[in-house]
């Protein structure tokens, strides 16, 4: 790409683990295909922040990193504050409020308001919070929603009883200031017609404020390994334990099911709370010796796990997308997916689709693909050719840098 039509772009995040949760992912794969093309990127994340490859700059933005995993909802000593916006995100924790996508545009606001001259274009990953409108006065602003948080929220609020409902409307309140936040930004970048339809129904954003651009798949990490046996009886899972949204308990108590009939083992990629929902219900299961969790492992060895595995599922209740249910299918892995959500849409064809929160009929699919090797090397076939017919992280960055410059372009026509 010749220099002059090279982009200058700012990506922000507020929170970026790279190996679990879409955010830091989607910023890692992202950043690294817009620097192949010969754009300049420069990521802005606070705690935990991402792996990034050659090429990309990282700035941090310090939160005070209340949620860190091994000290969560800390209380800082005194020494520690910085400054008001300090306070208001201990503030808002301690009155069980969630205040990084906040306080994180707060502290992203301050510091591009002194770099007004470096950046084109900045780019939102899903953080919506109200700093974003000061960054917009600056620069032409990218917003990205990959599924709009409400819908987390209604899920997780059907799940909570008595106080912990009353805690979880508090701990969700940011969704509020998102709502408010979307329909001002434009353009919108989505990842799937099923959460565009739910982001203009949630958060009143114009539907021809939205661009629909599909995720990837980092193919140097997620494919066949023909070279490798794949091991008897064994299902993988890529899903955050604890949330009722990823359908664990599902398949957890479809494992149950069917490990009264045939020897199978369950992996699942996360790490759960010890003593929390998902530990007590192997327990009370009697899982112990068919579950095992895992968590910190690299790609290399994540796409190893799936290749090797017989069957993979996705058991959502709900999914804006679904990277892991991608990178299932790019390794010719056989996929069990909910039919809820985008994951239809992802799918198509190539995933035996199931109830979302049904484990009986879960379970009496794993049974069938369980005892029939013929069926699991057609899916696990049709998956690997819908992958690369449609999901790659070159395509996405291409299409992301056309958004790009349409932003510049409808800004540059308004000043005018």
């Amino acid at each position: 790409m010749a220099g002059a039509d090279a982009l200058r772009v700012a990506l922000l995040s507020y929170r970026s683990k790279p190996t679990c949760g879409g955010q830091g992912v989607y910023l890692r794969h992202l950043s690294r295909e817009l620097v192949a093309l010969g754009h300049r990127v420069e990521v802005f994340s606070g705690q935990p922040y991402p792996e990034l490859d050659e090429g990309v700059i990282l700035t941090k933005i310090p939160s005070l990193d209340l949620y860190n995993d091994d000290h969560p909802f800390r209380t800082p000593p005194l020494r520690e504050f910085r400054d008001w916006i300090d306070a208001l995100e201990v503030g808002t924790m301690w009155t069980a409020g969630f205040p990084e996508p906040l306080t994180f545009t707060l502290r992203a606001y301050r510091e591009l308001k002194k770099r007004v001259g470096d950046f084109d274009v900045v780019q939102d990953n899903q953080t919506l919070g109200y700093g974003l409108l000061g960054i917009q006065k600056l620069f032409p602003v990218v917003g990205t929603i990959h599924h709009p948080i409400s819908v987390d929220r209604r899920i997780e609020l059907q799940a909570a009883k008595g106080m912990k409902k009353l805690s979880m409307r508090r701990w969700y309140g940011f969704v509020r200031m998102q709502s408010h936040v979307a329909p001002r930004l434009n353009p919108i970048l989505t990842v799937s017609e099923s959460s565009l339809a739910d982001i203009h129904r949630d958060f009143s954003v114009p539907q021809a404020n939205m661009r629909l651009i599909p995720l990837g798949v980092d193919t140097r990490y997620f494919h066949p390994r023909p070279h490798l046996p794949r091991r008897k009886g064994s299902i993988v899972a890529v899903a955050s334990a604890d949330s009722p949204m990823k359908g664990v308990a599902t398949l957890l108590r479809a494992v149950a099911k069917l490990a009264t009939e045939r020897d199978v083992n369950l992996t699942v990629v996360s790490k759960p709370t010890p003593g929390g929902p998902t530990e007590k219900l192997v327990a009370e299961l009697s899982l112990h010796d068919r579950v095992r969790f895992v968590h910190g492992i690299s790609d290399t060895e994540l796409g190893e796990l799936i290749a090797t595995s017989e069957i993979s599922v996705v058991p959502s209740l709900y999914e804006g997308f679904s990277l892991p249910a991608v990178e299932h299918m790019a390794c010719a892995t056989p996929l069990v997916a909910s039919r809820t959500g985008a994951l239809p849409e992802v799918v198509g064809d190539a995933a035996v689709q199931v109830a979302p929160g049904d484990a009986e009929e879960l379970a009496a699919v794993l049974r069938r693909l369980h005892d029939s090797p013929r069926e699991r090397e057609e899916v696990g076939r049709r998956g690997y050719e819908r992958v690369m017919e449609r999901y790659t992280w070159n395509v996405v960055a291409k299409r992301t840098a056309e958004t790009y410059r349409e932003a510049i372009a409808a800004r540059t026509a308004g000043t005018r």
